[in-house]
């Protein structure tokens, strides 16, 4: 399957999101908004967000699109685009350059190709689940053998004692040389860049995940669900309503991580 028409399509997106996301940022007047969820949304992720889809429907109109802002068209589509337009609102609101664009395309289900584009740093994360590149430069996850050697990364975490076992977290935390919350999408880069050793969400969605599935893989990043089981495939019906937890670490030390964090260690 000849993949490079839709990484450099990708490509497009980024750069047409980041154009609308750039004159927001560390901009008090940004549209602020909470959804019924209590999340943040602001202006640039709504129009980020309609300018990727516009291009997707235009080049590619069978194609299906699930998006963060607005919902899902044909996810049951041979080819589904994933969209998060910025995933790390909290951060972007308060002008910390943790968040990115996230976009992942599915093919039967399956991620192929998946991009973690940071506007303000200017680094473009690319990934086919066999080559991931840091703005053209392949990149890939250091080779760590000992979790008291590790950088752990982890959104909030708190959030671990809110939907697992908290003490295991806390465990886990206490062997790492080093724990920061430089999280969200931004710690997926860090990880598959060779920056960063394990990254941890407890909880996450759709478009949270599987853009960024192809670039840890391409990077060599062992990947599970919190449980150590394989991630869950995407589930046409349910489209971005369906959940999902992982752990994402070198490849050395990712049983053990799991075995700490479900109290078997």
């Amino acid at each position: 399957m000849n993949l490079q028409p839709y990484l450099d399509f990708t490509q497009e997106l980024a750069a047409a999101a980041a154009d609308v996301i750039l004159p927001y940022y560390g901009k008090t007047d940004c549209g602020l908004e909470s959804k019924d969820d209590d999340s943040p949304v602001t202006l640039a992720d709504r129009g980020a967000e309609e300018v990727m889809r516009a291009m997707i429907e235009k080049k590619f109109p069978g194609h299906g699109i699930v998006g963060e802002e607005y919902g899902t068209q044909n996810a049951d589509a041979e080819w589904v685009w994933i969209l998060d337009p910025i995933d790390g609102t909290k951060s972007f609101i308060a002008a910390v350059p943790l968040f990115g664009t996230l976009i992942g395309l599915l093919h039967n289900g399956k991620p192929v190709v998946g991009c973690v584009n940071q506007p303000v740093l200017n680094q473009l994360l690319l990934g086919d689940n066999e080559t991931t590149t840091l703005n053209g430069k392949k990149v890939c996850v250091r080779p760590t053998t000992k979790i008291s050697e590790s950088l752990l990364l982890t959104t909030d975490p708190i959030r671990p004692h809110k939907v697992h076992d908290g003490a295991a977290y806390d465990k886990l935390a206490s062997k790492a040389r080093t724990v920061r919350t430089w999280g969200d999408c931004y710690g997926y880069l860090m990880l598959s860049s060779g920056w960063a050793d394990i990254m941890l969400d407890p909880i996450l969605a759709a478009w949270d995940l599987l853009p960024v599935l192809p670039c840890l893989q391409g990077a060599g990043v062992t990947v599970s669900s919190w449980d150590g089981t394989p991630i869950a495939e995407f589930d046409a019906a349910r489209g971005g309503d369906k959940m999902f937890t992982c752990i994402a670490s070198a490849p050395a030390i990712h049983s053990e991580v799991v075995d700490i964090l479900n109290g078997r260690a």
